[in-house]
C-alpha cells in the first residue's frame, strides 16, 4: 500500500479477486465487515397482478419490512 498524501486515503489491493480501491484508516470496507449473508443471492422476476403488489407493497410499509424480507418470509412459510 502507499500513501498519497497526509490525508487519510491510501490505494491498495483489495483481498478479493486484486481489485484496485481506496483504503480508509477511519470506516469504509473492511474484509468481514458489513451485513452478514443470510443466503445465496439470486436475481428472479415475478408476475404478479397489480392488487398482489399492492397488497405487498402495503404490507412492506405497514410492517417496516422490505419486499424481498416479505416475500422470503411468504416463501419460508409455505417450505416450512
Amino acid at each position: 500500500m502507499e500513501k498519497l498524501n497526509n490525508d487519510s486515503i491510501k490505494v491498495g489491493i483489495s483481498n478479493k479477486e486484486g481489485q484496485l480501491g481506496f483504503v480508509f484508516t477511519k470506516g469504509g470496507h473492511r474484509e468481514g465487515s458489513g451485513r452478514k449473508s443470510i443466503g445465496v443471492t439470486k436475481k428472479v422476476s415475478l408476475t404478479l397482478t397489480e392488487e398482489t403488489w399492492d397488497k405487498i407493497e402495503s404490507y412492506c410499509v405497514e410492517n417496516k419490512q422490505s419486499r424481498s424480507e416479505v416475500i422470503r418470509n411468504i416463501l419460508e412459510a409455505f417450505y416450512s
